[in-house]
């Protein structure tokens, strides 16, 4: 598999490519061989000043654009993302290791998916209404910082700057400098759509510098955020210094509660499935799976072929299951992880902390299984983001959805029964923004947020388009 470098030496700022004010380059590694695939502008506070007056500037003008004039636009980047959709999964599977053919479905599917739904959402939404004698009116909140993580780079992008534009905001886009390379396709993107000047604006750069500058700033409106809950605590502590809104998706730690009725056969390889998918690193990931104790033997075993059938290699191998973690940091997080859980009395199932066999360069991490995890154990508390699932086992319903909620998170979560209205009873009682009953697939339309500290605020359809909306009255 070759490496091919992609140099990226200015930042989309005001409708222009232009320099950094800033000399800094960030190299950006591919996740398979550990080589440098390309470098981006190290941005700096000076940039975001320039990014924000520009978006601060063309609000006027694009929020006053009529919806239609404003889907328009949505709907050619997504076409254009389609005519791409090749090139670009090939671009993030270097970056991030998810499996090509995994890619170009997820990667960059749903990035066009959310451009083609937020035209439509628009569309239909209730910009008006009449309630006694005031008219409410549904207005775009201004200037929105998108602050975005790694893991699925282009999709929290778009997940964020779609429903923004569409709801009439200007934005300014920080995406994880580990993964930015795809960034920089959706400014070309939006370039060649022409899309006006200042309503989309990149600035690549580290957290500490170019995502504090935006969550500071007396003139951004509103940020949302996507990464871990450590820093997005910071991001809100930052943000509050001007009291502006901010919507954060944040980490989680999913249970996935396997009742006693279930087909256990048909559940422990889809909650695998649900726990390795994109190596793991997936912040809705169902990591934790609960069991009866009776069942538990079973379960194991189901769970032990489940793993080891996902295939660690090379991710542009039709045959790879299992592609690398991001970095050589993540991967050696993700291996502390796993010596602590045998530190702390886990049994292991199968995996382990040593690289997969034949697989000595990349940040490859085997397909992991713990077993009798209790819940003060580390690896069922803390979010590890990586190919490894945890079996917990339980004596009783009650016991089962008190585990389930025993946690700081609340983003995901399953249920499994035979008996389908006992399972939507189980998942009302989860602590969780989303619940799969019986394996339901994800719904890109379905709002997606957390409770706790999974944070606030919801993503996708009519939830994420009101995330970028101001609410006035009108007493008539």
């Amino acid at each position: 598999m070759a490496t091919h470098e992609t140099t990226r030496d200015s930042l989309y700022i005001d409708g222009a490519w232009v320099p950094s004010d800033g000399s800094g380059a960030i190299s950006v590694i591919d996740s398979t061989t550990e080589a440098v695939m390309g470098t981006v502008p190290e941005g700096t506070s000076g940039d975001v000043d320039r990014a924000v007056a520009a978006a601060q500037a063309a609000f006027p003008a694009w929020s006053a654009l009529p919806v239609a004039e404003r889907t328009a636009y949505l709907s050619k980047v997504a076409e254009a993302l389609g005519a791409r959709m090749d090139s670009l999964a090939d671009l993030i599977t270097h970056e991030v290791g998810m499996p090509k053919v995994l890619s170009q479905l997820v990667q960059v599917g749903l990035p066009l998916n959310s451009f083609a739904t937020a035209a439509q959402v628009a569309t239909d939404f209730t910009w008006e209404q009449e309630v006694g004698n005031s008219l409410i009116v549904r207005e775009p909140i201004g200037v929105v910082g998108c602050i975005t993580p790694w893991n699925y780079p282009l999709h929290q992008i778009a997940a964020k700057v779609a429903p923004a534009l569409a709801a009439g905001c200007t934005v300014v886009v920080k995406p994880s400098e580990v993964a930015p390379l795809n960034a920089f396709v959706l400014a070309d993107i939006m370039d060649e759509v022409g899309l006006p000047a200042g309503v989309f604006n990149l600035v690549t750069g580290f957290g500490p510098v170019v995502g504090e500058a935006i969550a500071a700033h007396p003139d951004v409106d509103m940020v949302s955020f996507t990464g871990s809950t450590r820093a997005g605590k910071r991001v809100t502590e930052v943000a509050a210094g001007t009291v502006k809104r901010v919507a954060l998706e944040l980490g989680g730690k999913s249970a996935n509660v396997i009742l006693p009725d279930a087909d256990l056969a048909t559940a422990v390889p889809d909650g695998v499935g649900k726990c390795y998918l994109n190596s793991g690193q997936t912040c809705s990931a169902l990591t934790r799976m609960l069991v009866p104790r009776e069942r538990l033997a079973e379960a194991e075993e189901l769970a032990r072929t489940a793993a080891e059938s996902f295939t660690p290699g090379d991710p542009f191998d039709p045959a790879t299951r299992l592609g690398p973690l991001v970095s050589a940091a993540q991967r050696d997080r993700v291996r502390m992880f796993i010596d602590k859980g045998l530190g702390e009395g886990a049994r292991l199932v199968t995996g382990g902390a040593e690289s997969p066999e034949g697989l000595e360069s990349g940040f490859f991490v085997a397909p992991t299984v713990f077993s009798g995890v209790t819940r003060d154990m580390t690896i069922a508390r803390e979010e590890i983001f990586g190919p490894v699932l945890v079996i917990m086992p339980y004596d009783s319903e009650e016991e089962a959805v008190e585990i389930a909620n025993d946690t700081d998170y609340g983003l995901a979560g399953g249920v499994w029964s035979g008996d389908p209205e006992h399972a939507k009873a189980v998942a009302r009682k989860l602590r969780t923004g989303q619940v799969e009953v019986n394996g339901g697939s994800f719904n890109p339309m379905a709002p997606f947020g957390g409770y706790k500290q999974s944070g606030n605020g919801r993503e996708f359809g009519s939830f994420g388009l009101e995330e970028f909306l101001e609410v006035k009255a009108m007493q008539l």
